[in-house]
């Protein structure tokens, strides 16, 4: 049947199994648009404050769920606003479609009105991206960017059309979309066997699970390899939610701001296997000293990651599930009492702690984590509130914890509530932020409200730019420059001014109240938690310092009594 573009992009919507957009509308996209208000009833279009805040929006969607995120915008500065959130998507290996329109054909390269070279300007952070200016090609443009999002290493993807393209006509035909099979065919049996024998001959295994792992969904596999081998289990922040954070085999965090279980651990590991985890600096430190008493062994879907920032002894290429499949039956059972009992040991000296005596950070996390039994969807936005975040609230499965990791955006995580939310809508989702970055992307409270997604907004307002604030303190002699925010704005009447609910909290016996009663409300909250500018997220690495040197607010004291 004879379509024009913009039909046809709805079409292609449908036939993948869309059912939710995050966008906003503009001259250059308004075909699109027309044809959506066609088909409200199939395709959900949620209207953000902002396209930054759409393209959160579309990857949160994306994380809590597993399927591809969408999100529409026009040319020029709408594509533009895009760009942070799709190089947060391709960082982090999230599956989206980004959808631009463009100035038409015969306008491009001509400096026309809201003219951008979207493709270009987003080439280094897409998996791939297109251009379309012949209508004919519309449709296969959008199956294989579908497609190219979903398979193998998963990534965002931009499809950039023309406006003339979304009014001209085509004949189009409905297509079942391609499946995306887990290929193991290239999965090396004689890479299998090594690994078999490498963990056969560990005497102190570890397992590393990292993003890979949640995105092809092996938890059951990595939890049947620990139990089976008896080893403990740490994780990278994009790991959370892999491998049970209330295991007794869990160790915590690794890297800057792990654990010092985790950190020890792996320094004193004689085989390590890394799950799905690419050795981003944050997690190794010191890469030449990281791990040095271990062999290691890589897992990861992605042969380029193979020896790229960690020289590993062996390697196995594929997904991730599917190696596992594979690998576990290969895998003898093994006891590591004595080991087990050197981990159990470190979990015993080195808890994680913090201040008792008054409201912080890591009390609220923890109170929450209490109130919804560890069930919650939990966003973050970036810095002390990620952290605290990462580290006290116990992730009992995947898909649960929601943050940019690689990237590491700033007024990410209300966005990204809203599409978890909107994706598992069953899942209470609490975005937790501090000040700094809750400004950044505030008016997305107006969205919530207008939609009446029922999320919970977590403010850890210290009145600082916290991380920074901590660097500076620890690092910089205390030279807090741009870093206090001292100023009169009221986070409850900015919620109450956008259509959400405020409250207040100051002391530790407030917060359960104001979680439960945020939660029995169902409409978007925003709890303001007034915590101290001092507090610090601890235990902490210094920038290029081995893991080992882990250090906390004791070894502080110590070192200045010295």
């Amino acid at each position: 049947m004879q379509l024009t573009g913009s039909e046809i992009i709805i079409e292609c919507l449908k036939e993948q199994g869309v059912d939710t957009v995050f966008g906003y509308p503009g001259g250059a996209i308004l075909n699109v648009y027309d044809e959506l208000y066609k088909h409200s009833g199939e395709i959900r279009h949620i209207l953000t404050s902002h396209e930054q805040g759409a393209s959160h929006a579309a990857d949160g969607y994306a994380r809590a769920t597993g399927k591809v995120g969408v999100c529409l915008a026009t040319s020029g500065p709408g594509a533009t606003n895009l760009v942070t959130g799709i190089a947060t998507a391709y960082m982090d290996s999230i599956p989206m479609v980004a959808i631009t329109a463009n100035v038409g054909k015969p306008l491009l390269g001509r400096d026309s009105f809201q003219e951008v070279d979207i493709a270009g300007i987003t080439m280094p952070v897409t998996k791939h991206n297109y251009i379309v200016k012949d209508v004919e090609l519309l449709a296969d443009t959008l199956r294989r960017a579908f497609c190219i999002a979903r398979s193998g290493r998963p990534g965002p993807v931009l499809v950039d059309v023309t406006k003339d393209v979304t009014a001209n006509s085509t004949e189009y035909e409905y297509r079942k979309p391609e499946e995306i099979c887990h290929k193991a065919d290239h999965i090396r049996e004689e890479d299998l066997e090594t690994a078999a024998k490498m963990i056969r001959k560990a005497k102190k295994p570890f397992l590393f699970v990292g993003g890979g792992a949640v995105l092809s969904g092996a938890s059951e596999e990595i939890g049947e390899l620990a139990r089976k081998i008896q080893a403990p289990v740490c994780d990278s922040l994009m790991g959370k939610g892999a491998f049970p954070g209330e295991d007794p085999l869990y160790t915590g965090m690794l890297g800057m701001h792990g654990t010092k279980a985790s950190n020890f651990g792996v320094t004193h590991c004689d085989l390590l296997i890394t799950i799905g985890a690419r050795f981003s600096d944050r997690v190794t430190g010191d890469a030449s000293r990281f791990a040095r008493k271990a062999r290691i062994l890589q897992i990861d879907i992605d042969p380029a990651e193979i020896n790229k920032n960690v020289i590993v002894d062996a390697s196995i290429v594929g997904d991730v599930k599917s190696i596992l499949q594979r690998l576990n039956p290969m895998v003898e059972e093994k006891h590591h009492e004595a080991w087990i009992a050197e981990i159990e040991d470190l979990k015993r000296k080195y808890p994680l702690k913090f201040e008792e005596s008054r409201l912080t950070g890591p009390y609220v996390v923890e109170e929450l984590y209490r109130v919804t039994k560890g069930e919650a969807i939990v966003t973050t936005e970036v810095g002390q509130n990620q952290m605290w975040a990462a580290q006290f609230y116990k992730y009992k499965e995947p898909r649960t914890f929601i943050t940019s990791g690689g990237l590491g955006t700033m007024g990410y995580g209300l966005g990204a509530a809203m599409g978890a939310k909107l994706g598992r809508p069953e899942k209470t989702v609490v975005n937790v932020a501090g000040d700094g970055c809750f400004r950044m992307n505030l008016n997305e409270l107006a969205t919530a409200s207008r939609y009446n997604i029922p999320i919970i907004q977590l403010v850890l307002n210290n009145h600082v730019l916290g991380m920074v604030h901590q660097w500076q303190t620890l690092f910089y002699n205390r030279h807090y420059s741009a870093t206090i925010l001292d100023d009169q704005v009221d986070f409850v009447k900015v919620a109450e001014g956008l259509g959400a609910a405020g409250m207040r909290v100051t002391k530790r016996e407030e917060v359960a109240p104001a979680l439960e009663k945020a939660i029995a409300l169902g409409r978007p909250v925003v709890i303001d938690c007034i915590i101290d500018s001092e507090d610090k997220v601890f235990p902490m690495v210094a920038a290029g310092a081995p893991i080992e040197e882990a250090f906390d607010a004791e070894d502080l004291k110590k070192q200045s009594m010295e």
